[in-house]
C-alpha cells in the first residue's frame, strides 16, 4: 500500500512538473510532502521504517550512478582552473555556512553540517539546466563540469570527516587526519584492486552476459562493495560510489549506466519522496527567515567564491562569472549530508527541512541565474574602470602559462607515485595476512610456529613483485639516465635508491615483526631482500605481467572508443586513422600546404580536432598546433610513413633539464624595426624565439593564425607564443636596429 501510494503521488506530481518544465527532483519532494504525516488531506504512508530502508537503497543506487559518471581518470584530467575554483567554493561555503548557523544561534554541530550542506552543488540540476539552455559546449560549462567532478570527491571526504566529527563530538586533529589517511588508503586499495580484477572478469564473462545478467552482476558488485565499505567503517554510499567509479573505467560502463538507470530512477524517486515526507510545513514557516537568509548566502556565496576562484585561475571575468552563476544551488549530496546528521542524531530536526527548502528555491533559480549571467557580466564590465579591465585581461593572459617538465620533475614524480602505490599495496597485503590468513592457517595447522612460517612465506610471495618494483622499477629511465650523465647529481640518485631499499626493508620487517622479534625481523628482512635480488629476473617478469594487465584494464575504455574511430574502405585497402600531435613534433607550427601531406604521402587530412572545435574540412592554410588530432585517410603503408614523420621530434625542441616558461606576449613594431616590410616566413621570428606567431593586430583588424606570406607593417601588434627570455632578445634586437 505504501509503495503504491508513493509511486502514484510521485507519478502524478512529476507529470505536472514535466509539463511545467521544472526539475523532477522537486516534484518527488512535493509528492513526499503530500503523502507524509504532516499533510492530512491525502492518505498517509503507514510503515515509515520500510520507506527509510528503501530510501537508503535509493541513496546507494544514486551514488552508484554518480560513480559511473565520475571516473578517477576524469579527476586526474581536471584542469588546474577547475580545481582552484572548486577549492575556493568549498572552503568559502564551509566557512559561510558555519558562520551563518552561529549567527542564527544554532548549535556548533548544526552550523558545521550546514557548512557541509551548502558547499556541494547539484550535478543533476546543473547538467539538466545546461541541456535545456544549450550551453554544454561553451567554455564556462567545461569548467563547471570539472568543478563538479572535484566536488563529488570532496563530498565523499566531507561525509567521512563529518561522521568522524559526529562520533568524537570535538575537533580532534589526530582523529581527522586518521580518517583522511584511512579514506585515502582504502580508495587506493579498492581502485587498484578493482581495476586489476573487475574489467578482466567482465571481459572473460562477456560471452555469457546478456542485458539481464549484466544488470544482476553490476548490482551484485555494487552491493558487495557497499558491504565491504560498511565493514571497514565507511558509509554504504561511499562503497557504491567507489564501485561505480571502478566500472566507469571498463568497456561496459555505458551499457551498465543504461541498464541501471531504471533501477536508479525507481529507488531514487523513493529516496526523494522520503526527503519530502520529512518536511514539516510548520517548521518551514517557523524558519522562513533563516531559510531566506541561508538561500541568499548560498546564491551570493557560491557566485562570489567560484567567480573569485576563476579570476585567480586566470579565466577572465566573463567565464568566471558565468561559472559562478551556474553552480548557485545545492542538491542530492546536500540531502545525503543532512540525512547523515539525522541518522547519527547529532543535528536538530529542523536542519533537514530547512536544507530541502533552500535546495528547492535555489533549484528553481538556477536556469534564470545561468540565463542572466551574460547581461550581468555586461553590466559589471560597464561599471569597471578601464584600468581594472586592462589589469584583469593582462593577468588572464599571463596566467595561461605552459611549463615544460624538467627531468628532475619527471623522476621525483615517478618516485613519489611508485612509493605511494606500492606502499599501499604492501601494507594492504600485510593487513590481510594478519587479519585473515594467519587465523585461517592457525586453525588449519596445529603447530603455531609452522602456521606463522606458512603465513610469512605466502605473504612474502604475494609481496615479492611489489617489493621488486619499489626497489628496482624506474618508469622514467631516460630522464634518470640524463640526470645520471651529470656527475653533480649522481649522489642524489644514489640517495634515492638507498632510500627505496630502506623502505623495502622496513616493509619486510613490518610483516615479520607480527610473528617474530624485532631483531630477527630486521636481520631476516635484509636477508629476504638479498634473496629477492637473486630471483630478480623471475620476479620482474611476473611484475611486468601484473602491470600490463592493470594498464590494459585501465585504458580499455579509451582503446575501445579509439577503435571505433578507425573506419576502413575494404576494396581500396584504405581507412581513416587519427594521429595526436606531440608538442615536439616536426609538424607543429606548419600549415597543411607546408607539410605537403598529399604530395609526399598520398594521403588527405579530412578533419582536425582542436579541443572542442572540429575543423572539417581544413583549408590548405590551416596551421598545426600541439594536441591537435588529425584524421587522415590512406593505406597502411602511407599511414606508417606519415606516422614516422609526425612522431619525429625537432632537434631544437629536445627536452631541456631546466624548466622553461612559455607565455603569450606581444611585440609592437616601431618604424625603425628590422621586421617592417618583411614577411613572417622571411623574418625568422620562429627560429629566433622558438615561438609561434598566433595573431597580428593590423590597423585595428585582428588576424588569427596569419599566413606565412603576410608582410609586417609599422604599428603592427604581433602576438607570439614562446619563451619570454627569447622574445626579450628579439626586443633587444629591435632596440639595436633602432
Amino acid at each position: 500500500m505504501d509503495l503504491g501510494l508513493i509511486l502514484a503521488a510521485a507519478g502524478i506530481i512529476t507529470l505536472i512538473f514535466k509539463k511545467l518544465k521544472q526539475p523532477l527532483v522537486l516534484g518527488y519532494i512535493i509528492a513526499g510532502l503530500l503523502v507524509g504525516p504532516h499533510f492530512a488531506l491525502l492518505p498517509t504512508v503507514i510503515e515509515t521504517a520500510n520507506i527509510t530502508i528503501w530510501a537508503e537503497i535509493g541513496v546507494i543506487f544514486l551514488l552508484f550512478s554518480l560513480g559511473l559518471e565520475f571516473s578517477f581518470k576524469k579527476l586526474v584530467k581536471v584542469g588546474g582552473a577547475s580545481s582552484i575554483m572548486a577549492f575556493f567554493e568549498v572552503v568559502v561555503m564551509l566557512v559561510l555556512g558555519y558562520l551563518t548557523g552561529k549567527l542564527l544561534g544554532w548549535s556548533t554541530m548544526d552550523s558545521i553540517f550546514l557548512g557541509g550542506i551548502l558547499s556541494i552543488s547539484s550535478t543533476t540540476i546543473i547538467i539538466r539546466a545546461f541541456d535545456e539552455l544549450g550551453v554544454k559546449s561553451q567554455r564556462f560549462a567545461r569548467l563547471v563540469f570539472g568543478v563538479l567532478i572535484v566536488e563529488d570527491l570532496v563530498a565523499i571526504l566531507l561525509m567521512v570527516l563529518l561522521s568522524t566529527l559526529a562520533v568524537s563530538q570535538q575537533f580532534a586533529g589526530t582523529e581527522m587526519l586518521s580518517a583522511v589517511l584511512k579514506l585515502a588508503f582504502f580508495l587506493v586499495v579498492w581502485f587498484l584492486g578493482g581495476i586489476f580484477l573487475i574489467p578482466t572478469f567482465l571481459r572473460r564473462a562477456s560471452k555469457l552476459m546478456n542485458d539481464e545478467t549484466l544488470l544482476i552482476v553490476s548490482l551484485a558488485l555494487c552491493l558487495l562493495m557497499v558491504i565491504l565499505a560498511a565493514q571497514v567503517g565507511f558509509s554504504p554510499a561511499l562503497g557504491a560510489f567507489i564501485m561505480g567509479s571502478i566500472l566507469a573505467e571498463t568497456t561496459k560502463a555505458e551499457k551498465i549506466e543504461h541498464l541501471i538507470s531504471s533501477v536508479k530512477d525507481l529507488f531514487g524517486a523513493i529516496f526523494f519522496v522520503s526527503v519530502g515526507m520529512l518536511i514539516n510545513p510548520a517548521v518551514i514557516l517557523e524558519y522562513a527567515a533563516p531559510i531566506a537568509i541561508i538561500t541568499l548566502v548560498t546564491i551570493v556565496g557560491k557566485v562570489v567564491s567560484i567567480t573569485g576562484g576563476g579570476l585567480v585561475a586566470g579565466q577572465g571575468l566573463k567565464t568566471s562569472l558565468k561559472s559562478g552563476m551556474s553552480v548557485s544551488q545545492i542538491g542530492e549530496f546536500s540531502f545525503i549530508i543532512a540525512t547523515l546528521g539525522l541518522t547519527l542524531k547529532v543535528t536538530s530536526e529542523f536542519l533537514y527541512p530547512v536544507a530541502v527548502a533552500v535546495s528547492a528555491i535555489t533549484t528553481f533559480s538556477t536556469p534564470y541565474m545561468i540565463k542572466y549571467s551574460e547581461p550581468l557580466h555586461q553590466a559589471i564590465e560597464k561599471m569597471l574602470p578601464n584600468r581594472w579591465k586592462a589589469s584583469l585581461n593582462e593577468y588572464s593572459s599571463g596566467a595561461q602559462t605552459i611549463n615544460t617538465t624538467s627531468d628532475w620533475q619527471l623522476v621525483l614524480k615517478s618516485y613519489v607515485l611508485n612509493l605511494v602505490v606500492y606502499s599501499v599495496i604492501i601494507i594492504a597485503l600485510v593487513l590481510l595476512s594478519s587479519q585473515y590468513l594467519s587465523p585461517f592457517l592457525s586453525n588449519l595447522i596445529s603447530a603455531p610456529d609452522w602456521a606463522n612460517m606458512a603465513t610469512i612465506v605466502i605473504t612474502l610471495l604475494a609481496m615479492a613483485p611489489f617489493l621488486w618494483a619499489l626497489v628496482m622499477h624506474h618508469p622514467q629511465k631516460e630522464a634518470q639516465a640524463r640526470i645520471w650523465a651529470n656527475r653533480n647529481y649522481r649522489s642524489l640518485i644514489i640517495v634515492l635508491s638507498f632510500f627505496k631499499i630502506g623502505v623495502a626493508i622496513f616493509f619486510i620487517a613490518f610483516l615479520l615483526d607480527r610473528f617474530l622479534s624485532v631483531q630477527v625481523a630486521l636481520v631476516a628482512g635484509l636477508g629476504i631482500l638479498l634473496l629477492l635480488a637473486f630471483f630478480s629476473k623471475k620476479i620482474q617478469e611476473f611484475y611486468i605481467r601484473i602491470e600490463n594487465r592493470f594498464l590494459s584494464n585501465l585504458n580499455a575504455r579509451e582503446l575501445h572508443e579509439e577503435s571505433k574511430k578507425h573506419h576502413s574502405l575494404t576494396p581500396w585497402d584504405v581507412h581513416l586513422t587519427s594521429f595526436t600531435i606531440s608538442p615536439f613534433s616536426e609538424a607543429v607550427g606548419k600549415t597543411l600546404v607546408e607539410l605537403q601531406v598529399r604530395e609526399k604521402y598520398g594521403m588527405n587530412v579530412a578533419v582536425i580536432e582542436r579541443g572542442d572545435q572540429t575543423i572539417m574540412p581544413p583549408t590548405r592554410n590551416e596551421r598545426i598546433f600541439p594536441g591537435d588530432v588529425l584524421y587522415v585517410f590512406g593505406s597502411d603503408t602511407q599511414m606508417e610513413a606519415f606516422r614516422q614523420f609526425i612522431e619525429t621530434e625537432r632537434p631544437e625542441e629536445a627536452v631541456d633539464s631546466e624548466k622553461e616558461e612559455i607565455r603569450l606576449q606581444k611585440l609592437v613594431l616601431r618604424p625603425e624595426s628590422f621586421l617592417v616590410h618583411m614577411s613572417i616566413r622571411d623574418s625568422g621570428v620562429r627560429e629566433k624565439t622558438k615561438g609561434l606567431i598566433v595573431g597580428i593586430e593590423k590597423k585595428g583588424q585582428r588576424i588569427l593564425n596569419p599566413d606565412s606570406e603576410l608582410v609586417f607593417e609599422e604599428g603592427d601588434i604581433v602576438w607570439i607564443v614562446g619563451s619570454p627570455s627569447r622574445i626579450k632578445k628579439l626586443h633587444e634586437m629591435e632596440s639595436t636596429s633602432g
